[in-house]
């Protein structure tokens, strides 16, 4: 009975998104350290800026856990590439920080600039894609 369970398309999907929502709440977690604010404090008052950046993160994360998904089998290497394609999210925050020396990107998502927030969104969700592409 051990395989046939696991073989389960429901019982497999269940365990795909509870590994992925584990990870999510463990990389947003990380992504609320790297930054100079809270997001879930910002968001509550209605910072557009912090919602944009926040949720092209999670989408970022989950497309590229889709993708882990679609390609691996097991259960070790779809989470082990879920957290090389979130290392690799992680860098290009930094990577789109040091390549705007004029402004500091977390200063001006706190401040509600939304036109940097929208970027930081369209960051994330493009090199999900990309890595995603090379996860696949």
């Amino acid at each position: 009975m051990g395989n046939e369970f696991w073989q389960w398309d429901l019982v497999q999907t269940a365990g795909y998104f509870s590994v992925v929502i584990l990870c999510l709440v463990l990389f947003l977690t990380i992504f609320e350290f790297v930054t100079k604010y809270k997001n879930w404090e910002e968001i509550k008052k209605g910072n557009m800026a912090v919602a944009m950046a926040t949720g092209g993160k999670i989408f970022g994360i989950a497309n590229i856990f889709s993708h882990s998904i679609a390609q691996h089998n097991s259960f070790v290497d779809i989470i082990g590439w879920g957290f090389f394609g979130f290392f690799l999210l992680l860098i290009s925050y930094f990577i789109y920080e040091f390549l705007t020396p004029r402004f500091k990107i977390d200063e001006e998502i706190a401040a509600d600039n939304r036109a940097v927030g929208f970027i930081s969104l369209v960051i994330s969700v493009g090199l999900s894609f990309v890595i995603g592409a090379g996860i696949s």
